[in-house]
């Protein structure tokens, strides 16, 4: 949310139109992007099977699970997943967490080795475990050390470095807008910016005023992030930020769909007509057996239950289904309850 002058909050469906036309073609670097919403990389939740399937329905970009930059922790199975990009449509993006300048460059290098194209440093995530090693959003408190961070991965790398910040470490310490000139003057391709503090992690609203002003000195693309739940709502931060584009996390959950509306009514003021039942539940199945096929059987099932969570809580007449789902104790009964019941579901459509 926003603030008016007498200090209380506005809804971004209620903020001051400056509406313009923006191309819907856009780049990063050399990449040319089309489609002015991305994924925002979220750990645990926007692996390949996901990142592909948002891809598809027309994220123009795709971050990939945040990766810590010590090369120590690499050997685990949950790190050689997140540096698994087989069969990704490029750009592909790593992001990078960490805090040692020399650490990151040499991350972000063999991370170009491996097939990067884009390296994004997290300087966002409020999570006390990745702040309590000074990374992550703990990074907005110490500008000399995101200088020389962002100055060691760009010479090391002959790819675009892209950056994610909050608004700042608190509310009474916002400074996006001096990282990101500092990230500008660096040689940052792009940025994205989370609407909240690092002290506010996710409570609260989002507040786009400082997203606006950082925008307002910027010449590279800058993208809005943080509570962005519907497609109008997508278009009146736009109208009010001057962003490039917009950053989608949590409302993308259990509907990868999104940027396909997101998209469609940036460009024209129009939602698309809605998916057909019988057509999500073919996505969704489809997704089912990406997961157990990345994961294998014991990893797989239980990543299915956490995104079979969020479709039965976005549609109607699933939620039913939820605990049978959640209960499944192997992928074949799981994947046979979720087709039964929402071929169920798409039965209701027809009726």
């Amino acid at each position: 949310m926003s603030s008016c002058a007498d200090g209380r909050e506005r809804h971004p469906s209620s903020l001051p139109l400056v509406r313009e036309q923006r191309p819907q073609a856009w780049r990063i670097g050399s990449h040319q992007l089309v489609g002015m919403s991305v994924l925002a990389p979220m750990a645990g939740i926007t692996d390949r099977p996901f990142r592909i399937l948002c891809r598809r329905f027309g994220a123009a970009l795709t971050p990939a699970e945040m990766l810590s930059a010590d090369q120590r922790l690499w050997s685990t199975a949950k790190s050689q997943r997140r540096m698994n990009h087989e069969g990704e449509p490029e750009p592909r993006v790593v992001q990078l967490v960490g805090s040692e300048p020399a650490e990151l460059a040499a991350a972000a290098r063999v991370n170009v080795d491996l097939g990067a194209q884009i390296i994004d440093i997290n300087m966002g995530c409020p999570a006390r475990k990745v702040c309590n090693r000074d990374a992550g959003s703990a990074l907005l408190a110490d500008e000399n050390l995101i200088r020389r961070i962002l100055d060691a991965v760009i010479a090391a790398v002959p790819v675009p470095v892209t950056l994610k910040i909050r608004t700042g470490v608190d509310p009474a310490r916002r400074n996006a807008q001096r990282v990101a000139q500092i990230a500008q003057a660096c040689g940052v391709a792009a940025i994205a910016v989370h609407g909240r503090t690092r002290a506010d992690h996710f409570r609260g609203s989002a507040e786009y005023d400082t997203i606006r002003q950082t925008r307002a000195g910027l010449a590279i693309p800058l993208l809005a992030n943080g509570d962005i739940t519907t497609a109008p709502l997508a278009r009146a931060v736009l109208d009010f930020t001057g962003a490039q584009g917009v950053m989608l996390g949590r409302a993308a959950q259990g509907a990868p769909w999104f940027f396909r509306d997101v998209n469609a009514y940036l460009a024209e003021d129009t939602l698309p007509a809605p998916l057909l039942r019988a057509f999500k539940t073919e996505i969704i199945l489809q997704h089912l057996e990406s997961l157990y096929a990345f994961y294998g059987e014991y990893t797989g099932l239980r990543m299915a239950r956490k995104h079979l969570g969020w479709y039965c809580r976005q549609h109607a007449n699933t939620e039913a289904l939820r605990p049978e789902l959640m209960a499944a104790e192997d992928s074949a009964s799981q994947f046979a309850l979720a087709r039964r019941g929402l071929e169920q579901w798409t039965q209701l459509e027809a009726a």
